[in-house]
C-alpha cells in the first residue's frame, strides 16, 4: 500500500478557505465593540474567530488559492485585516453615537465634572456617557447585533473577495462620511433631554431675576440634575428606534 502523501498545493487548498476568513473575522472581533473589550481574553477571540470561519467557509464564494509562503500572501493577509478592521470600526461608530449623546446630556446636566476613566473605551467618560454605552451594549446583544455583524462579515467576501484590489471598493463605501452621521445622530438622540434642560435653565434664569435674593447657584445644580434624570428616564424607552435605524444603516454598508 503506497504511503499517504500530500504536497504544498493540497495543504494550501485545505487551509486557505479557512485561514483568510479567520484573519478577517479576528480583525472584526479585535475592533468591534463588546468582544474587543479587555474583559474578553485573546484566546476566546481567537477560538471564536476560528469556529466562525469554519462555520461560514462552505457558504463563502470560491477564491483563488494562495500558498502561505507565496510572495502575495502578506498582501492578502493585510487585505483581510484591513477589511475586518473597517467592519469593526463601522460598528464601533454606533457605540460612539450613543456615547457622544451621553456626553452632550451629561454636559448639560453638569455631570461632566464627574468624569472617570472607562477601561472599556480606554478613555475618560462621564457617568451619563458610561450608562448610555452600557445600554447600547445590552441592546446590541439583545437585538442580535452580533448576528448582523457576522452576516456583514460573510457578505463582505462577496463585495470584497480575497485577492482583489480592495482599496477602491473600501473607498466606494464612503466610510469617512459616517462622521457627519455620527454627530447628527448623537444630537438627534440627545435633543429631547437637552431641550428640557435648556427650558429648565431659562426658568432658573427668570427666577434669578424675579427673586435676586435667592441663591440660584445653590439650587440650580440639584434642580438641573433631577430634571435631567427624569428626562432621561422618559427618553430611554424611545432609544430603540434610533438604535435600529443606525444599526441598519451601518450594517447595510456591507450588504447584511
Amino acid at each position: 500500500m503506497p504511503p499517504f502523501t500530500f504536497d504544498e498545493a493540497q495543504i494550501a487548498a485545505w487551509v486557505a478557505p479557512i485561514f483568510w476568513p479567520f484573519l478577517r473575522i479576528l480583525a472584526v472581533f479585535t475592533s468591534a465593540p463588546v468582544l474587543s473589550s479587555r474583559s474578553v481574553p485573546i484566546r476566546v477571540r481567537i477560538g471564536l474567530s476560528f469556529l466562525v470561519a469554519v462555520a461560514i467557509a462552505p457558504i463563502l464564494p470560491s477564491a483563488p488559492v494562495y500558498g502561505l509562503n507565496d510572495p502575495s500572501a502578506v498582501a492578502i493577509a493585510t487585505q483581510q485585516v484591513v477589511v475586518g478592521l473597517a467592519i469593526g470600526f463601522v460598528v464601533r461608530l454606533l457605540f460612539g453615537v450613543m456615547e457622544l449623546a451621553g456626553e452632550i446630556i451629561g454636559f448639560q446636566m453638569g455631570l461632566n465634572f464627574a468624569a472617570f476613566f472607562d477601561p472599556a473605551m480606554n478613555s475618560q467618560s462621564s457617568a451619563v456617557a458610561r450608562m448610555f454605552t452600557q445600554l447600547t451594549a445590552l441592546l446590541f446583544v439583545v437585538l442580535n447585533g452580533h448576528v448582523l455583524v457576522l452576516g456583514a462579515v460573510a457578505n463582505s467576501f462577496a463585495y470584497i473577495p480575497v485577492g482583489v484590489d480592495f482599496l477602491p471598493r473600501l473607498q466606494g463605501l464612503e466610510i469617512y462620511k459616517l462622521g457627519a452621521e455620527l454627530f447628527a445622530s448623537a444630537f438627534w438622540i440627545a435633543l429631547p433631554v437637552v431641550g428640557v434642560l435648556m427650558f429648565t435653565n431659562m426658568a432658573l434664569g427668570v427666577i434669578s431675576r424675579v427673586a435676586p435674593q435667592m441663591n440660584i447657584f445653590a439650587i440650580g445644580f440639584p434642580i438641573t440634575l433631577v430634571v435631567g434624570m427624569l428626562a432621561i428616564a422618559l427618553v430611554l424607552p424611545d432609544m430603540l428606534d434610533p438604535f435600529n435605524i443606525l444599526m441598519g444603516k451601518l450594517v447595510a454598508m456591507f450588504g447584511a
